[in-house]
């Protein structure tokens, strides 16, 4: 079953997330604004598209990242018309793979260790990888580099979530909040979720194509459901 008319409906289209792999992306907001809420939906839009994901979680369960996806799953199944809505679940489920890892334990080896086993024994091959978790705050440029040549070199397209403080003033030129206004050049696509008088979190586009960016692409998430929405 083709499912190219949920890919061309969802709202994520208006972000130009390219189809292509290379793209390195990074969603900021604080604690509890809906980082993995907006990772998840960028990830079932890339499976939607036939690519395969592996979700890497870092410091929480596997039962608590798939939870995420069966949410959004059942919200995509209620607002849209799907013939046959259990083989979309199932398909989701051939074409993702969640990792967990303890905060302490992620590295670039033990990321790249892990997904060579699955890789060269042709048992899963990501095109697109998603890392929920990600301590920025105790990381340095060096590490992002190494992560990020491993994904180049393995052709993904990669999402980072990042979590930004309100009592941490520093920001880059390009709007970027701390912890990441010094890894800027790095992402592709920065992603920054503010919320709004109304309860809904606005996406704020800081950065696109590797530039600066300051362009409103009319987007929010659904406080409800955390569905992204286009603004009425």
């Amino acid at each position: 079953m083709g499912y190219e008319p949920l890919v061309q409906q969802n709202p994520l289209r208006a972000l130009h997330i390219s189809r292509e792999n290379h793209l390195l992306g990074l969603v900021m907001a604080r604690a509890g604004l809906g980082k993995t809420a907006l990772l998840v939906q960028i990830a079932l839009d890339a499976i939607l598209q036939g690519k395969r994901v592996i979700h890497v979680s870092i410091g929480e369960s596997i039962e608590k990242t798939k939870s995420w996806y069966d949410d959004i799953l059942q919200a995509i199944l209620q607002e849209y018309s799907v013939n046959q809505p259990h083989e979309l679940i199932e398909m989701v489920g051939r074409h993702r793979m969640i990792m967990t890892f303890k905060v302490a334990a992620f590295t670039r080896s033990r990321l790249e260790e892990r997904l060579n086993d699955l890789i060269l024994q042709d048992i899963f091959r990501p095109d697109c990888l998603i890392v929920d978790g990600f301590d920025f705050d105790k990381t340095d440029r060096a590490a992002l580099e190494d992560i990020k040549n491993l994904v180049e070199t393995l052709g993904m397209q990669a999402w980072f979530s990042a979590i930004c403080h309100r009592e941490d003033p520093r920001v880059s030129p390009g709007g970027v909040p701390a912890p990441c206004h010094e890894l800027e050049d790095l992402f592709d696509m920065v992603i920054l979720l503010k919320p709004e008088s109304d309860a809904t979190i606005q996406l704020d586009i800081i950065r696109q194509q590797g530039e600066a960016s300051r362009e409103s692409k009319g987007l929010h998430l659904d406080p409800t459901t955390m569905m992204v929405k286009e603004m009425d």
